[in-house]
């Protein structure tokens, strides 16, 4: 090579990986008391419920992304701080934040993580939930700063809703747990039940478990006996009751909401729009499926990402200008073009309709229609939401 060329080679790579090149960082925080990772949840592998921390997805979107933070002259960073409750997750966030680090993925669940937002709004920062599906984040709970990555509870519904309308299955019974996770469940149907012209029949409670004192409201054809139904909706925010309610019903009828026929936010089996690629990349990170949560945490940085080469760098100002702004456009290989809603900072994206080995159906469905955006007939719109931010940014 001669002098000339050795040395335009030179010019080149200096070009293309800066001496000094400014950090993109993003620090993951997970809270180590969360129940739902006790190792015999995990060993169980519920619907709905995270099979492991979704990390893997976080560490998949770095590696994805930093030939395009490169270009940028960006170096791609990603930590993570464990700690447990909100008080601990608040210690680690600010020794982060004085680090410089101003995008924080929280995998918690809702009572820490709206602590936490509200603990921290006098920084400028963003986290994204990716993995609290609970209504109230995105309503009263509401925090400027909290962008969802992970659907709500009421899209998860609404695809539901969508779905029994489409197939006329009108007439639904209800199983409802005992927790209060499980009302607030069974709630969010009853709002999208209404939504779709779904009547109710009967609402009964149940308890987990095999007293038999308690027959009554622990056996599946007993709770499920009495007026006819099309569809029987379990809300069981744990999942163990609701694995056992397909095919002991008391009538033959299709279960939905928490066990049967779920929707969900992703699944390991979803084949179209490059999800084959992503999933075989998810699941050799995590060592297995992915679900929705590891789906949501690797969304969260490409958002990021996104954000930065949209923006043209790293500043923060201009970055979160972006995310939260109606010109946003993300690809998460779902088939739609998605973005953060303004009102309540909820990530629009479609809602599959699964099975337990098959994506049945993808919400919206044909003929639901919203004048902003189709996906927005997925969860709270606008005139529904209860978020009053109040932020101003």
């Amino acid at each position: 090579m001669t002098g000339a060329r050795r040395l335009l080679a030179l010019v080149l790579l200096a070009c293309a990986y800066p001496a000094q090149a400014a950090t993109l960082a993003i620090d993951m925080l997970e809270d180590s008391g969360d129940a739902r990772y006790e190792a015999h949840r995990l060993d169980e592998a519920l619907r709905l419920q995270p099979w492991g921390r979704p990390a893997a997805g976080a560490e998949v979107a770095v590696q994805e992304s930093r030939f395009a933070a490169a270009a940028l002259g960006l170096s791609l960073t990603l930590d993570r701080d464990s700690a447990s409750g909100a008080a601990a997750l608040e210690a680690a966030l600010r020794r982060r934040y004085a680090q410089g680090v101003r995008f924080f993925i929280v995998d918690a669940r809702a009572a820490p993580l709206a602590v936490l937002a509200q603990r921290v709004r006098d920084l400028d920062l963003l986290l994204f939930n990716v993995s609290a599906l609970d209504d109230a984040l995105r309503g009263p709970q509401c925090q400027p700063n909290l962008l969802h990555v992970v659907p709500s509870q009421a899209m998860l519904d609404d695809a539901l809703g969508q779905y029994l309308a489409s197939r006329k299955w009108r007439r639904v019974l209800v199983l409802r747990g005992p927790q209060a996770a499980d009302r607030a469940q069974a709630d969010s149907f009853a709002r999208s039940a209404r939504r779709y012209g779904i009547e109710t029949v009967a609402t009964r409670d149940f308890v987990p478990g095999r007293d038999p004192r308690q027959r009554e409201r622990n056996d599946v054809a007993l709770l499920t006996a009495g007026p006819d139904y099309d569809a029987v909706y379990v809300a069981d925010s744990d999942g163990e009751f609701a694995r056992d309610v397909p095919g002991m019903t008391q009538r033959p009828r299709v279960v939905v909401g928490s066990a049967g026929i779920v929707a969900d936010g992703w699944h390991w089996a979803w084949e179209r729009h490059g999800a084959p690629q992503l999933n075989a990349r998810l699941r050799k990170a995590a060592g297995r499926r992915p679900t929705q949560y590891d789906w949501s945490a690797w969304m969260a940085v490409k958002a990021v990402v996104e954000a930065a080469q949209r923006t043209g760098g790293a500043d923060f100002a201009k970055m979160r200008s972006y995310l939260r702004g109606e010109s946003i456009t993300l690809d998460g290989f779902k088939g739609f073009r998605m973005g953060f809603r303004p009102w309540d900072g909820q990530l629009r994206q479609p809602v599959l309709v699964t099975g337990d080995n098959a994506v049945l159906a993808v919400a919206p469905f044909d003929g639901f229609l919203d004048p902003r955006n189709a996906l927005d007939t997925l969860g709270i719109d606008a005139r529904e939401s209860a978020c009053r931010r109040g932020d101003g940014k």
